[in-house]
């Protein structure tokens, strides 16, 4: 007998689906898709593509049925798995010196320490893989089903550097595989984490240059600074860029953009925000981000929530809506750029007062600036005496994926009963920031 396969289980089964109309329910086991078994999400979506199905199914009593489905080209059956990727997610192998969850302390929740390596993330949730955890034969597995874009976090081009920095043998041979990648036309968005006196400097010249001559397949190449918290004992001695380093580093990616506009007709490789707070310098226009291709990465993520914000503001007819005092939760990064946005809504909407609160990262230490790392306990502790008005808004970007959640294990509703105010949270996009603010 079948022994039960716990990530091919059924977990929901859409209304009005194919899977609805033939009976599948909760519960059921998915076995195989024209007689391959199926291991994982990419295989399952490219299986469903063709137009005849023969589905093998296992009921919750055990029995075993075929359906033989005839459906139009690339049509979902309308399942979803109680495991999203159906396999289990691949772990990663390195030992990253700059890595971020070693930084981590002690008796947060499990899942935060988990560190995936895994291309079928990348391509369904747009996680970073390094291609280090793959065999030939995995490389071969996304050619042939095509799973594409994928982001892969590169570094540098230099094979003992990368060996050295990912503290793993099996990581020098990372343009080998993207060229093998780009060559059969697998789309790529590249992430290079930049730490002073390592991969920065004629290093990064190096790489930029290597992986430009893999576009246009590898479409985009973004660089974040390296992040240090205050729990690094025992691990890779690391600085963080200042001011002038971080100028450094924008006038050698502004030189690079001009040459690259000029050879491939883009920009090509895009800095993180955080580059030009440091910087203390504007962030690009708007249209200089192209597609913001790696906005996830935090490069443009500025220029899009002005962009979207000033073109409701131009909208919007000059009113009064006050007095009303609102609060709003940033870290040290957005400060300046966040306040300077509110002065903007206030001359739109008279009576209205938009207070901008700067939250000190006490938890992982005063080196971390950006607002997707502050914690609910910061929050408390830095606003518990303070008249925050008749509510808090607060970015999602604090919060767990899909849950009122902060990585401290605080939950909103807790934040929201210790302050004694409505905490509203707030989609990471003008449009949505000011309609949280009118409501």
């Amino acid at each position: 007998m079948l022994e039960k396969s716990y990530e091919n289980v059924i977990s929901e089964v859409v209304p009005d689906s194919i899977g609805e109309r033939i009976g599948l329910e909760k519960g059921d086991i998915l076995l195989s898709i024209n007689g391959q078994k199926i291991e994982d999400i990419i295989e399952y979506m490219f299986f469903i593509a063709d137009e005849r199905l023969d589905v093998l199914i296992k009921k919750q009593n055990e029995e075993i049925r075929h359906y033989h489905i005839t459906k139009e080209y690339d049509e979902d059956l309308g399942i979803v798995f109680e495991n999203p990727i159906i396999d289990k997610a691949k772990s990663c192998r390195n030992k990253c010196i700059f890595c971020f969850i070693d930084q981590l302390p002690s008796k947060m929740r499990e899942t935060l320490y988990f560190k995936d390596d895994d291309s079928r993330l990348s391509f369904l949730q747009g996680n970073f893989v390094t291609l280090t955890n793959m065999s030939d034969q995995d490389i071969d597995k996304i050619i042939r089903y095509r799973i594409s874009p994928i982001n892969v976090s590169i570094h540098t081009t230099d094979p003992v550097l990368r060996i050295k920095m990912l503290n793993n043998k099996s990581a020098g041979n990372i343009y080998e595989r993207l060229k093998r990648l780009t060559d059969v036309g697998i789309r790529i968005n590249g992430q290079i984490v930049l730490c002073p006196q390592i991969n920065d400097g004629e290093n990064l010249d190096k790489t930029i240059l290597d992986l430009s001559l893999l576009y246009p397949a590898l479409e985009s190449v973004a660089i974040v600074p390296v992040g240090v918290t205050n729990f690094r004992e025992s691990l890779f001695p690391l600085s963080i860029y200042d001011k002038d380093r971080a100028n450094e580093v924008i006038e050698q990616i502004n030189n690079w953009q001009i040459q690259l506009y000029k050879k491939l007709g883009t920009r090509f490789v895009f800095l993180s925000d955080e580059f030009y707070v440091l910087a203390n310098r504007s962030i690009p226009s708007y249209e200089e981000y192209e597609e913001f291709l790696q906005i996830e990465n935090g490069v443009g993520l500025m220029a899009m929530f002005e962009y979207e914000l000033m073109d409701q503001l131009r909208k919007a007819q000059t009113e009064r809506i006050g007095p009303k005092k609102i609060s709003i939760v940033t870290g040290v990064s957005a400060e300046a750029f966040l306040t300077k946005l509110c002065r903007e809504i206030e001359r739109r909407y008279l009576g209205l007062v938009l207070d901008v609160h700067t939250i000190e990262n006490e938890f992982f230490g005063r080196t971390i600036t950006v607002a997707g790392l502050v914690t609910g306990q910061d929050i408390f502790k830095q606003l518990e005496h303070k008249n925050v008005g008749e509510r808090l808004i607060i970015p999602e970007s604090m919060l767990k994926t899909g849950e009122q959640i902060f990585l401290d294990d605080v939950t909103v509703d807790e934040l929201q009963e210790k302050l004694g105010v409505r905490v509203v949270v707030s989609a990471v996009n003008g449009k949505d920031f000011l309609r949280k603010i009118l409501e």
